[in-house]
């Protein structure tokens, strides 16, 4: 089995990475810029097989993944080495000092969920959790807009979320969560200390039983006219509160 990732962010995080999971590496003919000068000699160091391929090949084996940037690398094995199972997630908190999980609750969207784990690679998530049912997976697309971040953080995708969301309280993990009807602010709860922050899906927000789960919920403040941020968005500005907070 194995799968395709493009946009040079993505690849160039691959190869770094993951040099023995890269089968083959294509860069788009005639192409002599500094950033595919720059993934050729990564590749001849890292040992990595490049192609120079057409456009139209590109275009056809990543039919409907949008722009590719005319570079893409397909990978051994369906999922990434950071693809977690919930045993291996738990095992990861019990050994940081102050873990902060980041769960999308019904993220759909793969645009989304890149820029969710962009996000969370930069604030420093110890992981990413998702649920098998309602989720969008790790794809081309998601590693295209994360720029590398599907490579690098920590991503479980578990069967039963409420399950795994009890296992984090009992090692010892406060919930928040998101949601437009909390009466306590997001900069007005304290995140410091080991946290798991939840956020729901746009429009239907967390599932009920998410909801149920949490310590604390927390909303964001909104003065304009619109009722809520992309969620995306909204992430990122809970992610660096939580790591203002906790500096």
């Amino acid at each position: 089995m194995s799968r395709w990732i493009y946009g040079f962010h993505a690849v160039e995080a691959a190869v770094k990475r993951e040099p023995a999971a890269v089968q083959v590496l294509w860069l788009q003919s005639g192409r002599k810029d500094k950033r595919a000068q720059g993934i050729e000699t990564l590749a001849h160091n890292q040992g990595v097989a490049l192609e120079w391929v057409s456009r139209e090949r590109l275009d056809g084996v990543l039919e409907g993944a949008g722009r590719h940037q005319g570079i893409a690398a397909q990978m051994i094995g369906g999922q990434s080495q950071t693809t977690l199972d919930e045993r291996s997630l738990l095992a990861l908190v019990a050994q940081a000092a102050s873990p902060l999980v980041l769960v999308l609750d019904g993220v759909t969207d793969p645009h989304n969920l890149g820029a969710c784990l962009r996000s969370a690679d930069a604030a420093g998530v110890t992981a990413v959790v998702v649920p098998k049912d309602r989720s969008a997976d790790l794809g081309p697309t998601v590693s295209k807009v994360a720029c590398g971040a599907a490579e690098s953080v920590p991503f479980a995708r578990v069967t039963n979320l409420s399950r795994t969301l009890e296992k984090l309280k009992e090692a010892g993990l406060w919930l928040v969560g998101t949601t437009g009807e909390a009466e306590t602010s997001l900069y007005d709860q304290d995140l410091t200390g080991s946290l798991c922050l939840i956020m729901g899906a746009e429009g239907e927000g967390m599932r009920r039983l998410t909801h149920d789960a949490c310590d604390f919920l927390v909303k964001l403040p909104m003065a304009g006219s619109v009722e809520s941020l992309n969620v995306s968005v909204a992430t990122g500005v809970c992610l660096f509160e939580a790591v203002r907070q906790r500096q």
